[in-house]
């Protein structure tokens, strides 16, 4: 990619899980290393920065074109309501800055093989999905409840 001016947003839903919304921040900073141009994260809700603070840090660092990435997995409703709703307010906040949404990744022709790698990593592991699952955080989380 390495267009000088342009900047990817990571865009996901927010959690109230702190190490949910520090993994988006990983994912951009891997999209940024890949695509050798700038990429932030923002979130809808339960997390910052929003969308509008993404794009405003991206236009004061100079950004002219940014390239919104939904990190859902369906046309839901953030994606049909939400998400065209928050651009249209941001154009009208921005209107020099080319900002553009990339579609979700449903329908994304290597989400089959990413969830068949899920599906082999599970089968591969020693332990077995339920009552020891393989997740520790969601079995130290449901001992706290």
């Amino acid at each position: 990619m390495n267009e000088d001016s342009t900047v990817i947003i990571v865009f996901a839903h927010g959690s109230a899980l702190p190490e949910a919304n520090r993994e988006v921040a990983r994912l951009a900073e891997e999209v940024s290393r890949q695509a050798r141009c700038p990429a932030r994260c923002a979130f809808l809700e339960l997390a910052q920065p929003d969308l509008g603070a993404a794009v405003a840090a991206a236009v004061a660092a100079g950004a002219r074109r940014i390239v919104v990435i939904p990190y859902f997995l369906t046309m839901g409703v953030h994606m049909r309501r939400d998400l065209p709703r928050l651009l249209a307010e941001q154009q009208a906040r921005f209107p020099a800055v080319d900002l553009r949404a990339a579609q979700s990744l449903e329908g994304y022709s290597g989400m089959a093989q990413a969830l068949l790698d899920r599906v082999e990593e599970a089968l591969s592991d020693k332990e077995i999905l339920g009552g020891d699952s393989n997740f520790p955080d969601i079995r130290s989380r449901e001992k706290d409840r």
